[in-house]
């Protein structure tokens, strides 16, 4: 059988339909950044299941926004042709535009279809993506900015008894304690390594100035490796401004939704690390890094803990640096093919993105928290930048 405009072959396979579950993951510890933080710890996990004529099902976690919108780009379609699949569900809402959380629909399906790319060849993604090696290299980032220093500590010693010689704080209220906390980290994981590279994210918190600052006078102490999202993410000469400014490498990234949205930051010379969030999918991430590396930039992929698919990704492009590990356990009711050894990831063996859903088990959980609590981490201050004298209060 053949049938014209890529839409019938002998031999295809069809996708279906698609289902949704929520699940949470408990990280046993408040979570969150200088904008707000959830005490309880308990946060939201969508999973969206892509289902095939064949029974082979894709697995994505990210979001469930606009699924309903972008389906139809994907129904009936070989789930394998994925990067034409991923451009078409681009296409499907090109009107309206596929940034903000429809961009995170589109990674939610472009993982599951990779899923059944891999599953249908019988091998780990990481070895479909041509990887030569399961070990992705990795770093301690905790969301710990409500964290005691006794919770900090607990924390960093479990990631330091894993190998981790690097760690990236959320910081960017008050230098004393962001200098304090780093002393704390380095001391834990100085027995893997005399001297870790340490970060501080300051999750968009800042104006240029504050940064400029802050940054200094951080440095008089630390040898920060890189300061994370220091500036709104489109201030693109900003943060090529601030590069310049200061030692320790600029780095951001992870909230651009789309290719394009690079091309202003890296024209600038605004990313001296190239970052992508691992929640918009494993086809943007290999896009960011081929970018990036025509730049001779590395390529770095933050939040992998309820994104395991997109490590198998970094484990296949030449020029990945270092990959966020926020926790050591998984959501509920989902298993991931890997372990934390010797300060990074150690994928395994399961064909397909190696993520498996215990469906029963979460539909009868009764469990619930959001990522999206007024108080989080997701609502920014309307103060951030605006602050002339910060003593690190919540409430201000």
């Amino acid at each position: 059988m053949f049938i014209h405009d890529g839409l019938t072959f002998e031999g295809d396979m069809r996708i279906t339909g698609y289902r949704t579950l929520r699940t949470v993951h408990d990280w046993g510890r408040p979570v969150g950044d200088v904008n707000g933080y959830i005490a309880s710890g308990l946060t939201d996990v969508p999973v969206v299941i892509l289902e095939t004529d064949e029974g082979i099902e894709g697995i994505g976690m990210g979001s469930h926004a606009d699924l309903d919108r972008l389906f139809p780009a994907l129904e009936g379609r070989d789930p394998r042709a994925v990067s034409t699949l991923y451009d078409a569900m681009l296409a499907r809402v090109f009107k309206s535009s596929h940034g903000g959380a429809t961009f995170g629909g589109v990674g939610t399906f472009d993982t599951a279809l990779w899923d059944i790319k891999a599953k249908a060849a019988g091998e780990p993604l990481w070895r479909l993506l041509g990887a030569g090696d399961r070990f992705v290299h990795g770093y301690a980032s905790g969301l710990d900015a409500a964290l005691t220093d006794d919770q900090l500590t607990t924390l960093y010693r479990r990631f330091a008894e894993r190998g981790f010689t690097a760690a990236k704080l959320k910081g960017g209220r008050n230098v004393a304690t962001d200098l304090r906390r780093f002393g704390i980290v380095t001391e834990l994981l100085s027995v893997n390594d005399t001297a870790p590279a340490l970060m501080l994210d300051a999750n968009e918190s800042w104006n240029l100035k504050q940064a400029v600052r802050y940054v200094t006078a951080l440095e008089e102490k630390v040898d920060l490796t890189w300061i994370e999202e220091p500036l709104r993410r489109w201030d693109a000469q900003g943060h090529a401004r601030l590069s310049a400014a200061i030692r320790a490498a600029v780095a951001t990234g992870e909230n651009l939704t789309g290719l394009e949205m690079y091309r202003p930051l890296l024209d600038a010379g605004g990313a001296d690390i190239v970052q992508a969030g691992a929640v918009w999918g494993i086809t943007h991430f290999l896009r960011v890094a081929v970018t990036a590396h025509s730049r001779d930039l590395p390529v770095s992929p933050v939040g992998l803990t309820a994104n395991h698919a997109v490590t198998a990704a970094a484990a296949a492009v030449p020029n990945h640096l270092s990959a966020e590990v926020q926790d050591l356990g998984s959501p509920f009711g989902l298993t991931l093919d890997q372990e934390f050894a010797d300060g990074g990831v150690v994928l395994g063996d399961r064909p397909g993105v190696g993520i498996a859903v215990d469906e029963v088990a979460i539909d009868g959980a009764q469990a619930s928290g959001t990522w999206q609590e007024p108080a989080g981490p997701h609502v920014r201050s309307p103060r951030s930048g605006l602050r002339l004298v910060d003593h690190g209060h919540w409430e201000d």
